[in-house]
């Protein structure tokens, strides 16, 4: 079948969605942050940014087993565990998702030929309530939003948007449109009359008249899975793909290498006191920043040099690989190869390179 055809086994074929890690698989961080809220940051599911500004509410973000929806196994749950019932006008709080403008070309955005687009995607909640779905244009300033519903029971969203003929996404690796949901706002967001799927560039307007604070109680909750952007105006089956395929697209934008007393590979000392080290990785979106916790040590075969430092210097990076020295050491040999370890267990080097 071609591409958004149907085969003949009745599944809709080809690769369709834009949208990365939307069944929830990857969660490379952590599978459980607490205490969230008081600041933006990814903090459990890859590719799931949650945006928190002036708010005194607080969450746990995790990722959790699903037994009652068929064909999903895992799903993103915030729980409120403080609550703020008394809101100032530029507090938020938004689950998003960020894209390359390279990756958004088929939507043929501020063209004549703009694409509809439809995005859907699985919720459910302690109660019901009504929040707030936006796509943004940050190449343009410009937004579009709906507003969708949440009820006790496992509900798929489905909302498709108009296609903009004003202003093209850059065709390049920068951050270029946002997928949000928003969960509480304040009135710098809600002040204005909203207009649902309608473009414009007033902050005021974002956010749906009949928001539910998600901060309202910590009774509330708030389950989401199978997120799914693709062109055209109708929902089609969800695209599932493997973990591994899933995990490779992440690590374009994050990845890192655990201790576990692991051999990290091979160094040359330059110096009796210090040593260098290449490691090479999948490419990421742009050089990433780069940070270390934990002690190296390294290791000839027949001795083992322990490295009095936590923390590695003069590093040098590129997409696909670093090079940093190891210091500390005393007694290397200069032009000798080393073994590199990491120790304690909980050593980490970490690579970042989101949007």
């Amino acid at each position: 079948a071609k591409w958004g055809e149907v085969s003949t086994n009745g599944q809709v074929s080809g690769r369709r969605n834009i949208a990365i890690n939307g069944a929830m698989k990857v969660a490379q961080r952590s599978a459980s942050v607490a205490g969230l809220g008081a600041a933006t940051g990814y903090f459990t599911l890859d590719r799931y940014r949650l945006d928190c500004s002036a708010t005194a509410g607080r969450l746990t973000m995790a990722q959790v087993a699903v037994t009652d929806l068929s064909g999903f196994a895992n799903a993103m749950k915030l729980t409120c565990t403080t609550a703020d019932t008394s809101i100032a006008a530029g507090e938020i709080l938004g689950i998003r998702q960020f894209f390359e403008g390279q990756d958004v070309q088929q939507l043929k955005k501020g063209t004549s030929d703009a694409e509809k687009f439809t995005v859907s995607f699985f919720v459910k909640g302690n109660a019901n309530a009504t929040y707030t779905c936006e796509i943004s244009d940050t190449d343009n300033t410009r937004t579009i939003a709906q507003e969708f519903s949440v009820t006790s029971s496992w509900n798929r969203v489905v909302l498709t948007f108009d296609g903009d003929t004003t202003g093209v996404y850059d065709d390049d690796n920068a951050r270029s449109m946002d997928f949000s949901i928003f969960l509480h706002a304040g009135s710098s967001f809600t002040g204005g009359t909203f207009s649902s799927n309608t473009y414009h560039a007033t902050d005021n307007q974002r956010i749906g008249d009949n928001q539910t604070s998600f901060f309202d109680s910590t009774d509330r909750t708030f389950f989401f899975t199978g997120l799914q952007i693709e062109v055209g105006s109708q929902a089609t089956p969800f695209e599932h793909r493997s973990y591994g395929e899933e995990l490779a697209l992440c690590h374009r934008y994050y990845q890192s290498r655990e201790g576990k007393q692991g051999n990290w590979g091979s160094s040359v000392a330059y110096a009796t006191t210090s040593a260098q080290q290449w490691l090479t990785f999948p490419e990421m979106r742009a050089a990433p920043t780069v940070t270390f916790t934990g002690t190296l040590r390294v290791e000839d075969g027949a001795s083992t040099f322990n490295s009095g430092s936590s923390s590695f210097a003069g590093s040098s990076t590129s997409t696909q690989s670093i090079s940093y020295w190891i210091g500390g050491f005393s007694g290397l040999t200069d032009n000798n190869a080393y073994y590199v370890y990491a120790t304690p267990t909980t050593s980490q080097m970490k690579f970042d390179s989101e949007l």
